[in-house]
């Protein structure tokens, strides 16, 4: 279901970093964003059903992938409430990772460890904070699964569209020497615009998650893939 779009030149050099997003990319968490989102809204008096919680998930949607500490920054405004959203937020997510409500997306764990045996590094990245996504980790037994993990907080604390969790991984793991032989791939709009502000080779988007091909590609996705399990071949195919 590979469906290459020509934004750009894809590299010949081997791409030995990628950089994954987790939620919709890499694990399925069935929608637990929004149901968390109205957890926190609650929290701050907005009603379930009611034209300003519309509104606000809308935007929730539409900035799928972005920090959430940032969302909630634009929704309510002042920092004490924006702090006090993220943080019921993160709470009930939490309890619904615990309570079993996500897993591995078809094939997701196969192509990391695929990714892995060819030489090449690996690295999760979300918009969740560290405690969430360390919660994911666990949930799935993935703590081992990559040699580095990063969340907003780790890349300076703006997450995405800003390239920096990418430029972060490039500069811990020195697994490359050139920005064009990294790949990143995701499931948003604001993956596609953080892979290629951060100069990646390969910025793929993957159909299992938030938003459609079209959106991807609008936001300079190089290739959109049915699925994660795609992106070794298409890289081995680069590289050709």
């Amino acid at each position: 279901m590979t469906s290459p779009i020509d934004n750009t030149d894809t590299p010949r050099d081997p791409c030995n970093l990628v950089v994954l997003d987790m939620a919709g990319t890499t694990v399925a968490d069935g929608g637990l964003v929004e149901q968390a989102f109205s957890a926190a809204a609650q929290h701050l008096g907005v009603r379930p059903g009611s034209d300003e919680h519309a509104r606000q998930l809308a935007y929730v949607r539409a900035t799928m992938g972005e920090s959430k500490i940032s969302v909630f920054r634009h929704l309510f405004g002042d920092e004490e409430r924006a702090q006090y959203a993220n943080t019921a937020f993160e709470e009930a997510y939490g309890e619904l990772v615990d309570g079993g409500r996500v897993a591995p997306l078809p094939g997701a764990r196969e192509a990391v460890e695929r990714l892995a045996a060819e030489g090449r590094t690996v690295v999760l990245t979300t918009g969740f904070a560290r405690t969430t996504q360390d919660a994911i980790l666990a949930a799935l037994g993935w703590q081992d699964l990559v040699p580095l993990t990063l969340c907003p907080a780790d890349a300076g604390g703006r997450g995405r569209p800003y390239p920096d969790m990418v430029l972060a991984a490039f500069l811990r793991t020195g697994a490359v020497d050139d920005v064009r032989r990294i790949a990143v791939a995701g499931d948003t709009s604001y993956d596609m615009l953080s892979g290629v502000r951060s100069g990646a080779g390969i910025v793929a988007g993957v159909l299992t998650g938030a938003h459609d091909k079209e959106q991807l590609a609008r936001h300079g996705a190089t290739h959109v893939l049915g699925s994660v399990a795609e992106l070794p071949d298409l890289i081995a195919r680069a590289e050709a």
